[in-house]
């Protein structure tokens, strides 16, 4: 996994049979922006959390939640969030629909 999307390079992801982790984050609001912004672009995309929600931490181990696309959408998975992350995302602000509405 490229070291750009790791926040911490001690502790590795779950290995999940047919998916691969290709994002990391330590808030679970991060991480549904990323896996609604993957299934825009119809990638499909699973959160898993280990977040010890007995103590509310968002940092270290214990708040570590990871984005998982399947092992066949990976490449597409990869350069969506390299497009979200650089802010280079073809999403618009909904206002295209609008627009073609006046004309």
């Amino acid at each position: 996994m490229p070291k750009e999307f790791l926040m911490f390079n001690k502790k590795k992801p779950d290995d999940v049979e047919n998916w691969v982790c290709i994002y990391e984050t330590s808030t679970e609001y991060d991480a549904n922006l990323a896996k609604n912004y993957l299934e825009s672009r119809e990638i499909d995309a699973r959160i898993i959390s280990k977040r010890d929600s007995a103590f509310d931490l968002n940092i270290g181990d214990l708040a570590l939640i990871y984005v998982y696309v399947t092992h066949g959408q990976e490449d597409e998975a990869r350069e969506a969030m390299r497009e979200w992350q650089s802010g280079e995302s073809d999403l618009g602000d909904g206002d295209e629909e609008n627009e073609n509405k006046n004309d």
